[in-house]
């Protein structure tokens, strides 16, 4: 079989660039661009389970769908140890934000589902106990394949390693509620080749991950999108004249940036099933801006392709900064050239008051962006600070043209369907 690098060449495109220049223009407390206040009276979706990375079932177009009804997601799940000894403090109080800031090496993958696109029950795992080959389960993607209710589930198998996967299972309805059978056999389908994609030897702070696939609206293959790191030895990276932009006398200066080499992967199938990946070139990369770009998505609109991912604080480059939130691209075409939305790509970040309040934002293509209470300061000083692990509320968004505005608030963990599948 012929390979896109044999047909297009030994690129078959060239990486769009998020340069230091744009993120300069990065402002927190912009109206137009930042989440309104979370209150420290929050809800909580459970009190058994964390919550993080929400996954609504999809289709390949990108459309938010119920089936028969049932609204579904799929969310990053770890159990609530407020008993355990281990997370009991000198005091004997329940040591809650050690137990959340632990949650990352016990995640499992779990399903919800509602009549109203919130108010979720917990339907429980997606996969039983052993079936998932490595010890945490990572964020990916549901796809609703038919109306037979086949389900594709890409998620990130992690640790050891980490390797983009995929499980079919089938999704069950009745008056009562929703189930998920199956999803038994998990499929690897590719990890990072050190060539284009840094891998855990190059880098033990790597990152490869949250497979997001679809289907390209102009030329209809099957594509995904996933977070890496640009291939290369920690440390070795140059940020050049390009990386850095067009900056103003005094910001030539990139210290260490070097470390930070974050990128927007992408893959195309060989086969309609998705079994069978090749691995092309970065869409985007942020060498010396950023060291991640996690859970890239489209919203495919107007003609046009709306990339966004979601970033750190903590993890830009010295130099820049920006809040912890959403971040987007545009192009005409699915391989560019992209250029940041709003000029500087910040798309939605939490207020300077508030700047852990909520973070892996999904943008869907009706403009509302779901996300995660991450921790809400309850004192005015900020010092005590209250633990989420549940939906935050959901945020409307309008994208017109290069810019995006926050146009309203909704409730807690609204995440309504586009379309409804009738199963067979």
């Amino acid at each position: 079989m012929t390979s896109n690098t044999e047909k297009f060449g030994k690129t078959p495109h060239q990486s769009s660039l998020w340069t230091r220049a744009d993120a300069l223009k990065v402002r927190a407390d912009d109206p137009t661009t930042t989440q309104p206040l979370v209150s420290a009276d929050f809800p909580v979706l459970s009190n058994e389970v964390f919550i993080w990375d929400t996954m609504p079932l999809r289709d390949l177009d990108g459309n938010v769908t119920s089936v028969d009804g049932w609204s579904v997601i799929f969310t990053l799940t770890a159990d609530r140890h407020p008993n355990d000894p281990e997370y009991i403090d000198e005091n004997g109080n329940y040591d809650i934000t050690r137990d959340w800031n632990d949650r990352h090496g016990r995640a499992k993958m779990y399903y919800w589902f509602s009549r109203t696109g919130k108010d979720w029950k917990l339907g429980g795992r997606v996969m039983a106990e052993g079936v998932s080959p490595t010890a945490r389960e990572w964020a990916g993607t549901p796809i609703l394949l038919n109306d037979q209710g086949e389900v594709d589930l890409y998620y990130t198998a992690v640790t050891p390693g980490a390797t983009i996967v995929k499980v079919r299972g089938r999704v069950v309805t009745t008056e009562h509620g929703v189930s998920m059978v199956g999803f038994e056999k998990v499929k690897p389908l590719f990890e990072a080749d050190g060539k284009m994609y840094q891998t855990e030897a190059q880098n033990s702070f790597w990152g490869f991950r949250d497979p997001w696939p679809f289907r390209d609206p102009k030329d209809g293959k099957l594509y995904m999108l996933f977070e890496g790191n640009v291939a290369g030895e920690r440390g070795s990276h140059k940020v050049g004249e390009a990386e850095i932009g067009d900056v103003p006398p005094g910001y030539e200066n990139v210290g260490n940036s070097r470390f930070q080499t974050a990128c927007v992967g992408i893959a195309v199938a060989r086969d309609a099933d998705g079994d069978d990946w090749e691995m092309l070139p970065p869409l985007l990369t942020a060498v010396g801006v950023n060291d991640q770009t996690e859970r890239p998505h489209f919203v495919f609109q107007d003609g046009k392709y709306y990339l966004f991912t979601i970033s750190h604080t903590f993890t830009y480059a010295d130099g820049v900064t920006g809040p912890d939130g959403v971040y987007g691209f545009v192009a005409d075409s699915l391989f560019g050239p992209y250029v940041p939305l709003n000029g500087s790509g910040l798309v939605l970040g939490n207020p300077s008051s508030q700047p852990f309040q909520t973070y892996s934002h999904y943008v869907m293509p009706n403009g509302l962006v779901t996300s995660f209470i991450d921790s809400v300061p309850t004192d005015a000083t900020g010092t005590q600070i209250r633990i989420g692990g549940t939906e935050a509320p959901t945020v409307g968004m309008k994208i017109k043209g290069q810019q995006t505005f926050v146009v309203a608030e909704y409730d807690y963990g609204y995440i309504p369907p586009m379309l409804d599948v009738t199963l067979k």
